[in-house]
């Protein structure tokens, strides 16, 4: 599976479809549908392919799992996920009570997130980007700190060189 990168803007048409990013679909590697669900942080839609719901299903069955979770997970993702085929010209009809919860109507904004990607309504998507950078610069993150973290604990001896 390829990765989800950066964000577009399309239609939403009169019958309810939207065309999915060209690049999306190729990091689907040649899937005929996707799933989607209602984001669990954001009101948006989440979206991935079959094989990452295999692979979030084989994490919930680790013993280490809180059994809250795995109940709160299975419920809200699997329990409510729809799939969603491509049609011929790579558009998506997505139900009208998950487009209501994403506040979208006119245009949709699809965000890659690594290996999923989100549907947003384009004016909420822009408010989250504005209150995301702020929080970075008020917490300093950074890429270049995110990597200095990540490769200290990636280090024998919590990172002594």
């Amino acid at each position: 599976m390829g990765l989800f990168l950066s964000t577009y803007v399309n239609k939403v048409d009169k019958k309810g479809r939207v065309s999915v990013p060209a690049p999306f679909r190729t990091a689907l590697n040649g899937q005929a549908e996707i799933i989607v669900f209602r984001s669990l942080q954001a009101q948006a839609l989440d979206c991935c392919s079959i094989d990452y719901l295999d692979q979030l299903s084989a994490a919930l069955d680790d013993p280490e799992t809180p059994q809250d979770f795995r109940d709160l997970i299975e419920t809200a993702v699997f329990g409510g996920s729809v799939r969603v085929p491509f049609d011929t010209e790579g558009r998506v009809i997505i139900p009208d009570d998950f487009l209501g919860f994403a506040g979208i109507v006119e245009t949709a904004a699809f965000v890659g997130r690594r290996k999923i990607f989100q549907i947003w309504e384009p004016d909420a998507l822009k408010a989250f980007e504005e209150a995301s950078r702020s929080q970075a610069r008020a917490n300093n993150i950074s890429l270049s700190t995110i990597l200095a973290k990540t490769s200290q604990h990636a280090r024998p001896n919590g990172g002594a060189a």
